[in-house]
């Protein structure tokens, strides 16, 4: 560790040679912790090492995150990219720069201070020239970054425009890039095969008649397995162990149709979230409660989830597409007792799952089944099925909301409690393993129960909980629940998701019943000048109010979030369809994300989560009974398709100067309520659970 002033993932990591290289050839490899899964962060990290070097991106190489040689920045999540990473590279690549430029000055013989770079070439006074690439070798990297080395920040050349993604040409031409596509020599294939009901027991194996001689069962404790030569003989063998294999015993589900009410009576961890004590004596004319809800969330990746491990010896080698690969290693080497440097976890891209989904579990799956072929590595994908059922969803959550009011409808006082499991299950923080087959060894562990992150890191559950509007007085609350029969962990945006749903619908009906528009009633409770720009540019952008309430089943809603309450401003306005089913025709936005890289990054992450969000407002949840997950296929599972994708518009409001703030879970909570809000000013009805589906809108009536 190194002084508290070192910028970013840079405090955690203050050696140069850990983030970037020079080599003869021209080139700048550039190693960060963080993973790309889709949103764009390599381009936005190569753009930043290359203007703060001076060179052209084009010499940037960014090298796979590695545990044997990148920086540790631990997970990549909570939008906090370019905000760790981005400054960490930044200081490093400007501290560079300033090394070379004194080498090159001192081998032209002139002052640092009178030369100029052009794309790595040092130029001096006169045509005295030297190139970053010839210096290379005289260079030593092997240093810890200061506060003073770093030299002026180089005007930047791209920040701001619309760079063309690293990442996409590989996949619009499908060249192999993803961990599905990588083979290794002497590649064999792993299946697991795991019981309906969480947490049975593997009682036998009935008679599996003839498998391919290639074959190898695999079996620890409850854990049971196949490994083979090819997709084909494993995916046989599996269908055969599934039928064979006699579970007992485990554990019951709740009532699906109840899932609100067990949330609320299960056993809980109670905590103050937050409090501000107003004056006592305003006389409360009407209390208003409401109450929220949400389902559990599956991450539903496109692309199963995938791994491959190989041991030689005890060394154990993991190809993950884990958000977080020293945090994989660390609950890898628990699970089999081995130091962490005999643990070694490369990532390879996969599809986008934007939170903690099985890609952990998978490895440790891998990991076990290559443990019966010694020195042979084992690729294992997740079926479908698998993944639907078996990795972590996001957490089910209830939500209520108490206001006083006084004699002319404004807030008095404003409660808000939460019900939920934790929002965070991954693997590297607890002293026992949170792999799904660590509680399936024979010597294994105890299944833990999801916890939450402290408020001031983000939060879980509780996140954007406190409202951000100045109310003179309130109570927040937060009940994690104790037990989990339903295994929880991170989906993108955590708790806000549900918590903004709450808050911003309640917004709109104290506006309504003051028969004050829904826009000038946030703008009189706000005072942070970015939070009132973005209402006013969706509000101009999308027109607001024209069209609401047509009585044509059309409708229009609003609202408003600071994701995490620190980070991105974003204000959304929702144009609905509501005929047999909830239609969402165009989602109007607006962002503050401070600091802009790429602008088209920008509009790709807010795009992007305002379309998951609408799939998860009006399709989404996990479907269970008694005895296991049944959402386990598309069908039982479905999602927003292409023809169901709203248009979005996004306006990025520029603020100069500003940190960046991430953009990549800013517009999931305010689409989900401008939806809502959107649905009751068509038809009149305020839907308070998710998804807003036509059940829910006749259980609503009721």
């Amino acid at each position: 560790m190194t002084g508290p002033m070192l910028p970013g993932s840079l405090r955690a990591n203050p050696r140069l040679g850990q983030w970037l290289r020079l080599t003869p050839d021209g080139t700048v490899h550039v190693s960060p912790g963080k993973v790309e899964i889709g949103q764009g962060i390599l381009t936005a990290l190569a753009t930043i090492a290359a203007d703060a070097l001076e060179v052209e991106r084009g010499r940037i190489r960014m090298v796979p995150p590695s545990t044997v040689r990148s920086p540790d920045e631990g997970v990549t999540s909570g939008s906090l990219s370019v905000q760790d990473s981005g400054r960490a590279l930044r200081h490093v690549g400007r501290e560079v720069r300033q090394m070379l430029v004194e080498l090159a000055a001192a081998r032209m013989g002139v002052d640092p201070q009178d030369c100029r770079v052009e794309d790595g070439i040092v130029r001096g006074p006169g045509n005295g020239h030297v190139s970053y690439f010839d210096l290379a070798a005289d260079l030593s990297l092997d240093r810890p970054a200061t506060l003073e080395g770093a030299g002026p920040s180089p005007a930047p050349k791209s920040e701001g425009g619309d760079l063309p993604r690293l990442d996409v040409p590989d996949k619009v031409f499908g060249r192999a890039r993803f961990i599905h596509d990588l083979r290794l020599p002497g590649l064999r294939h792993g299946r697991v095969v795991r019981p309906t009901r969480t947490g049975a027991r593997l009682e036998r194996l009935d008679e599996l008649g003839d498998l391919s001689p290639d074959v190898v069962i695999v079996r620890d404790g409850n854990f049971l397995g196949v490994v083979g030569g090819s997709e084909e003989s494993v995916d046989r063998a599996a269908a055969r162990l599934k039928a064979r294999a006699v579970w007992e015993g485990g554990v019951d589900l709740p009532d699906e149709t109840e899932l609100e009410g067990w949330l609320r009576a299960a056993p809980c961890e109670t905590t103050l979230v937050d409090r501000r004590e107003g004056p006592a004596d305003r006389a409360v004319a009407q209390t208003l409660t409401r109450r929220f809800s949400r389902p559990f969330i599956a991450h539903a990746s496109i692309a199963p989830c995938c791994a491959l491990a190989r041991w030689e010896g005890d060394r154990l080698e993991v190809w993950s597409h884990s958000q977080g690969i020293f945090m994989l290693r660390a609950d890898l080497a628990r699970t089999f007792a081995r130091a962490p440097d005999q643990v070694v976890v490369n990532h390879v891209e996969g599809a986008g799952c934007y939170g903690h989904n099985g890609a952990d579990d998978v490895a440790l799956d891998a990991a076990l089944l290559a443990r019966a072929c010694p020195g042979e590595p084992v690729r294992v994908q997740w079926t479908r099925e698998d993944e639907l059922a078996n990795a972590p969803f996001g957490a089910a959550m209830a939500v209520e909301i108490g206001v006083d009011l006084d004699g002319d409808g404004e807030v008095v006082s404003w409660r808000h409690d939460v019900w939920s499991n934790g929002h965070s299950l991954r693997p590297g923080r607890a002293a026992t393993p949170t792999l799904l087959a660590a509680s399936e060894m024979a010597a294994g562990f105890p299944r833990p129960v999801s916890i939450n992150m402290p408020l001031s890191t983000g939060g879980g559950s509780d996140r954007n909980a406190v409202p951000l509007y100045d109310f003179p007085d309130w109570r927040i609350t937060n009940h994690r629940l104790l037990t989990m029969p339903v295994r929880t962990s991170a989906l993108r945006a955590l708790g806000a998701f549900a918590n903004v749903f709450a808050i911003e619908q309640v917004m709109d009906e104290l506006a309504r019943a003051r028969d004050e528009d829904p826009l000038a009633f946030r703008l009189r409770h706000l005072k942070d000048p970015r939070a009132l720009a973005v209402l006013e540019a969706v509000a101009r952008r999308s027109g607001w109010p024209s069209g609401q309430g047509a009585g044509d089943g059309t409708g229009r809603g609003l609202a408003y979030a600071r994701y995490k309450n620190t980070g991105a401003y974003c204000a959304v306005v929702a144009d609905v369809l509501c005929e047999e089913e909830v239609r969402v025709r165009r989602l109007t936005i607006a962002v503050d994300v401070g600091e802009v890289i790429s602008r088209d990054g920008v509009l790709n992450q807010i795009e992007g989560g305002a379309v998951q969000a609408t799939s998860w407002t009006l399709k989404e949840a996990v479907r269970f009974d008694r005895e296991g997950i049944t959402s386990r296929s598309w069908a039982t599972y479905p999602i927003l398709t292409f023809a169901e994708v709203p248009a979005v518009d996004v306006e990025i409001c520029a603020t100069p100067g500003t940190s960046s703030l991430g953009a990549g879970e800013a517009s999931q909570g305010p689409t989900a309520a401008a939806i809502a809000n959107a649905v009751f000013d068509a038809i009149g009805v305020r839907v308070r659970r998710t998804p807003i589906t036509r059940d829910a809108i006749l259980s609503a009536m009721e």
